[in-house]
């Protein structure tokens, strides 16, 4: 049985999209580490450049590596994504506020 080229097949990654997701990936890892080996940086700076280069990173992954997009053929598997990262945040928030709440309670 041969296999057709519809729709799906173009949804796949090419070199391109990957090496561009990796170029991206090797910038944003290579920053945040410069900063702090560099030391010359306040703590705070070097904090919020690290906390919005790892968010920049995570959307990179997703869109280079993981192909999560609005477009047709990406969209269910957006939505599905986000839908487990609500869960597990509302999962371990949630406990760690019981745990928290729990042992002052305790105290």
């Amino acid at each position: 049985m041969a296999h057709s080229h519809d729709s799906h097949s173009s949804y796949h990654g090419t070199v391109k999209g990957y090496l561009t997701g990796f170029v991206l990936s090797i910038i944003l890892t290579v920053i945040p580490f410069w900063m702090v080996m560099e030391g010359d940086f306040s703590t705070s700076v070097k904090f919020w450049t690290i906390s919005i280069l790892a968010v920049v990173q995570i959307i990179v992954h997703l869109k280079y590596f993981l192909h999560l997009d609005f477009t047709h053929e990406g969209k269910p598997n957006t939505l599905a994504f986000l839908f487990s990262a609500l869960i597990i945040v509302l999962v371990v928030g949630l406990s760690l506020w019981i745990i928290y709440e729990s042992n002052a309670m305790m105290m």
